[in-house]
This record gives C-alpha cells, structure tokens and sequence, in this order.
C-alpha cells in the first residue's frame, strides 16, 4: 500500500492513557508495516481542561515506548501547524465554506428554549433532538435575531430521512439512521469549531488516509462522515480497534490499578514488555508468539487480525511478560533501566561504571525478577554487604550449633583455591561434604543463607564466583562469627 498516512491526535489533558499509548502503537505499526506516515497532532481546544507539561508527557511516553512520529510536535512537517490551537484560520476558512455551500445555518436558539424543547420531548416521549427551529430562517429573520444580541452557533444540515453506511476496516459496513441525528453544531457561539467538525477538517489538510482510533469514537464517525460529505471531502478509511476493559468486564479505571504508561514505567515495567503486551490486547498475530519485538510487530501488523470484541486487561500477564523480556534482553540493556532504580536504592553511584562482573552479577539475579524493583532487591546481596536475612531461613538453616563450623570450613577451602570457578566451587564443596560424612546440601543451604540472606536464588555456585571470592570468604566467617555470639544474627532478621 502507497501514501498511507494516519495519526495520534490527542488531548493534552494529563499522562498517556494505555489506551491511548495501544491506538498511538497500532497506528504506528499500521504506518511502518505499509511504508507510509505516522503523525502526531495535539487536540487542545479544551482549555479547561488542558494540563500544563501535558504534551511533553504524551511525548516522552511514546518515545519510551519506542513510538516515534515523522510529523509533529518537537519535529514539524509541511501540514502544520499540528496544534488544533495554532489551526484557527484553517477552521474559519472551512466553517465559511461550509455556510457558503448552503450545508451550514446559523443558530440562534438559546439554552433556555433549547432546554424547553427538550423537556416537552420528553413528556411526549420522545428522544431529544434539536427540531431545527432556526434550519429555515430568512434573511430578515436573521437579521432580527441579531439585531437582538443572540449569539449564534453553526449547525450542519443533517438529510432528515434514510440512513448512512460508514466502511469500518475491522467491522466492516456499519449503519446510522439518519433519523437519529439532529443538525448538530459544528460552531460554537465563541467562534471555535466543535470537535467532529475540526478533526474532519484537520485529517483532510493533512490527507490522513486511515483513521485508527477507539471504539469509543464509534458513535462520532456519522457525524464526521457527514462533515466529509458536507464540505466535499474524500473519507478516509475508518477502523474502530475493541475496548480495553477491566478484568470483571467494566471500563478500566484507577481503582483497577495503573492505568498510565507513566505508572507503570515507575512500576519498574520495562518498554519493550509493555509495548508487546498493548499489542496484545485486541489484535492476533496469527500464530502462537506472544513475545514479539518491533520489527516482528511490524511485519504482522495488519488490520485484519484486529479483534471486534473488548480486549481485556490482565496485570498479572503484563508482569510475567515483562519477566520474560528481564531474562531475554542483552543484559546491558537491563543495566540500562535498572540503573537509575540502583542509584536510587544506593547501590550503584552515579559515576561508577560497569564491568563483566557486575553483568555476571545482573544476568544470574534478573532470573527470578519480574519488575525493575525486584531485580534491585536480588542485586542488593552482591552489591552491598547490608543485606536482610530471611528469619524463617535463619531459624531453619542456620540456627544449630554445628553450621557455624561448618561454615568456616567452607570459607576455609575455597580461600585456597587456584581458580574461583562455579566448577571449582562446587567440586570442593562437594569433596569437603564427603569427608565431613554430609549430604551436600548440608553446606550448600548455610551458606547461601549466609551470603545473601535467603533460600532461594539462582544456582549456589555461579552465585559465589559472580560475587567473588574475598566477599564470600569474609561473609562466611561473619556469619560463623555471629552464629557463635548469637543472637545477633537474628536480631538483623527480617520476615
């Protein structure tokens, strides 16, 4: 497909929306896959409830998202300006053509008598309608109203009988009675035009090809097909991606949980995790992956895989997801993220670089971690030496007289070895076991226990040759030292 081009156009009334972040996604992939346009184009008419830093917001989450525009804010393109605010002239000029073409009236009928025909609607049982008092006024009736301060809104002559089919690429032919729609406004009484009416005029100047939005936005698409038709415009095609609902099927909201790509960035969730999973929620890739990057997104990106049913939002499948991506990514990558959430914790100093170590140290801990502080907290025992202990672990493993000799021994035999290798390790362990007439794991639980603190973790013998020799000596014979003293130990316990 040749010149495809679609948009983002959000409000900038606070963070991206991980429904919004899944239709900026599909947009974006639609974009990629068909070597057309992605554009980014801010709708902020609404100044009340526009939030200063809004848009940097929205900018920074897509591009943490890995979501990049080729036009739009931060960096320009020939159909500017791409804020609805910075558009004014461009709607005048439409509105002008709209009454010009004899497809737009003036309203003068004031809130009060609007509220009037409303209410005798419904006492005879009607659905409430303009009735279109003011789609037939002379001139001189006009003039009139005018003459006596009313204020006027534009109104759309909407056909008032049969019906309008509007093409849905994921749900096919979809069908409005026109009977159900009143002329509605397309100008309000301060000048600026509606939201049906600005974005139909905004997608055809910047000859938006596909609109790919929300299911939400269904009931808007009659009123901007007939925009479309009004001013003589070519429609684009449209497709209306499912909902994404809450686990128990209601709309999903904050009491559900995060609910913003911001949240869950601060959750410790990584990009690449997130990304895929918004993927996942109302499209098919048609095989069994569930793990794709970018660039397998983009070549199964179609929007025929797209579902018609709600999508449903299931935190626990984000969170083992994104463990899936901790343990498969370059490990650089991950020191990358997990950087900032070190420092943060004091860990890692801000001026302090890597090396193979600490990767080894990094690739072992991120086995069992499913989020970014997690991962922090299975990195605390190899980078500082004020680590808790577990004090169901202590009660179990450590607390009985013989393990604090034990312990010593062990340090004991590994303090001579040559090479400190996770086989070497092993090999004396399990050499020093057979002449002490134990099972292995007799030495293997103290001393993990003593050296990080808990039960369990990745493999005893990487463990100690990723944290080192001189570390796991000196906490062998730390522990030993105040298993002897007791309690002091289990007085730094934790539960």
């Amino acid at each position: 497909m040749v010149g495809v081009r679609v948009r983002f156009a959000p409000s900038p009334t606070g963070y991206l929306h991980i429904g919004g972040a899944r239709t900026a996604l599909f947009n974006f992939l639609f974009a990629r896959h068909n070597g057309g346009t992605f554009v980014l184009r801010i709708e902020d008419t609404d100044e009340t409830r526009t939030l200063e830093g809004a848009v940097e917001r929205i900018c920074e989450g897509l591009r943490w998202l890995g979501i990049t525009w080729d036009e739009g804010p931060q960096v320009g393109g020939r159909y500017g300006p791409y804020f609805q605010t910075q558009r004014t002239e461009i709607y005048q000029r439409a509105l002008a053509e709209a009454v010009d073409r004899g497809v737009a009236y003036p309203c003068y009928c004031t809130p009060e008598e609007l509220a009037a025909s409303r209410e005798r609607q419904q006492r005879a049982g009607r659905a409430p309608r303009y009735e279109g008092t003011c789609r037939n006024l002379t001139s001189e009736q006009r003039a009139q109203r005018e003459a006596e301060g009313r204020k006027a809104v534009l109104r759309l002559k909407v056909p008032q009988e049969g019906a309008l089919e509007v093409e849905d690429a994921i749900r096919g032919k979809v069908r409005f009675e026109l009977a159900t729609l009143d002329d509605f406004i397309i100008q309000k009484s301060n000048g600026m035009p509606t939201y049906n009416f600005a974005v139909v005029v905004d997608d055809h100047a910047m000859e938006i090809t596909h609109v790919i939005r929300g299911e939400e936005h269904l009931s808007n698409a009659p009123k901007q097909a007939l925009v479309y038709r009004a001013l003589g415009y070519e429609l684009p095609i449209f497709a209306h991606v499912p909902m994404i609902l809450a686990p128990d099927r209601t709309k999903l909201s904050k009491r559900h949980g995060a609910t913003a790509v911001e949240e869950y960035r601060e959750m410790g969730i990584l990009p690449e995790a997130l990304r895929n999973y918004l993927l996942l929620l109302g499209f098919t890739p048609g095989d069994e992956r569930e793990l794709l990057d970018l660039e397998e997104m983009v070549a199964l990106f179609d929007l025929s895989k797209v579902n018609k049913n709600p999508a449903i939002y299931d935190d626990k499948k984000l969170v083992w997801m994104n463990s899936r991506y901790l343990s498969r990514l370059p490990v650089e990558r991950i020191f990358a993220e997990v950087r900032p959430w070190l420092e943060a914790a004091g860990l890692w100093a801000p001026d302090q670089q890597p090396d193979q170590q600490l990767f080894r140290q990094l690739d072992l801990a991120r086995e069992r971690a499913h989020t970014l502080p997690e991962l922090v907290e299975a990195m605390r025992y190899f980078l500082s030496d004020d680590y808790p202990f577990n004090e169901k672990g202590v009660r179990k493993v450590l607390a009985h007289p013989e393990v604090a000799e034990r312990l010593e021994q062990c340090a004991d035999r590994i303090e001579m070895l040559d090479v400190f290798t996770a086989e070497k390790i092993e090999q004396t362990y399990r050499q020093l076991a057979d002449e002490l007439g134990l099972p292995a794991r007799d030495l293997i639980h103290p001393t993990r226990v003593a050296v990080t603190g808990t039960t369990v973790g990745p493999s005893l013998f990487h463990l100690l040759e990723a944290l080192g020799r001189e570390p796991t000596v000196a906490r062998l014979r730390r522990v030993a030292q105040q298993l002897r003293a007791q309690p002091s130990l289990l007085s730094k316990s934790d539960t």
